[in-house]
């Protein structure tokens, strides 16, 4: 019971809760011990707050997961975790995550708190709402990357890394109603009823608009954020975002991003290495140029 409870919680997907260190990277502090630790602790206190998040949506999807054909395997779908059990488990997530948040920070705390009831209002109704269910998701992505930045003290984060997250995550989110429809089949309503909201050519153009959007807005950034250097080196970063939204397009066409989009990125070994140089570049441009 306790190994259905831990893959309950989806381990797995704590690495979207990375978005927590972009102010500590993004604000020239990755190198700074106190603003590290914090950030670190933060991290751990959201992977628990999205585990409990996770925990009251399948008690809550419970009977449409079993009529999926993949979710129908999920512990408590399966029968693996009982309800009561995951329930219980829940609350005591809530109750112990909220106060350590609190005196990590207060801000850091409302943030949490704030996380959880928006994602329970999605599990109960906002998720049955096309198109405000994917902003709650992309609401949820901004969540993160603003407790991040309420563990330190910013100096010089700029304001356009929130609005290419936003971005950033509508696409995500559109990429994988396309994707769910296309696994679903005809019969997608029936398993999600968001699904009857949506047809494959309003996912497609929605992906279309926020794709090109992200690229703009992220190409915008490397150049006029007020910490980047001045001769504009962050723009060679620009190709390999490029590169990562292409190939996860590649992957919903070809109807290979059927799982959630942390999951593909685990299996796919393109976006692996994409996200990876990426990554060694930022880092690269930031605190060795």
């Amino acid at each position: 019971m306790f190994t259905a409870l831990i893959k309950a919680m989806r381990p797995k997907q704590w690495t979207k809760n990375g978005f927590v260190f972009f102010a500590l990277v993004f604000d020239k502090q990755l190198f700074v011990p106190e603003s590290f630790v914090r950030t670190l602790e933060g991290f751990f206190l959201f992977c628990l707050i999205s585990s409990t998040v996770y925990l009251f949506n399948d008690i809550a999807d419970v009977e449409s997961d079993r009529k999926h054909p993949e979710k129908k395997n999920r512990p408590i779908a399966s029968g693996a975790l009982p309800v009561n059990v995951a329930r219980t488990a829940a609350i005591l997530l809530t109750l112990i995550v909220i106060p350590l948040g609190y005196f990590l920070a207060p801000m850091f705390a409302v943030i949490l708190a704030l996380y959880l009831v928006i994602n329970l209002l999605y599990s109960r109704w906002l998720k049955h709402v096309p198109i405000l269910d994917v902003l709650i998701i992309a609401a949820g992505f901004v969540l993160r990357v603003g407790a991040g930045a309420s563990l330190i003290v910013v100096e010089r984060f700029s304001p356009w890394l929130y609005v290419v997250t936003t971005l950033f995550a509508l696409f995500i989110g559109f990429g994988k109603r396309r994707a769910e429809m296309t696994l679903l089949e005809k019969g997608a309503g029936s398993h999600r009823k968001v699904l009857d909201g949506y047809t494959l050519p309003m996912l497609d153009q929605f992906i279309t608009i926020v794709s090109g959007t992200t690229i703009v807005a992220y190409s915008l950034y490397t150049f006029s954020a007020p910490n980047l250097p001045e001769n504009h080196s962050m723009m060679l970063t620009i190709p390999f975002a490029v590169y990562g939204i292409f190939r996860y397009l590649q992957l919903i066409q070809t109807g290979h991003a059927a799982g959630a989009p942390d999951e593909v990125a685990l299996k796919d070994r393109p976006i692996q290495i994409t996200a990876l140089l990426w990554g060694l570049t930022v880092l690269a441009i930031f605190y060795f140029s």
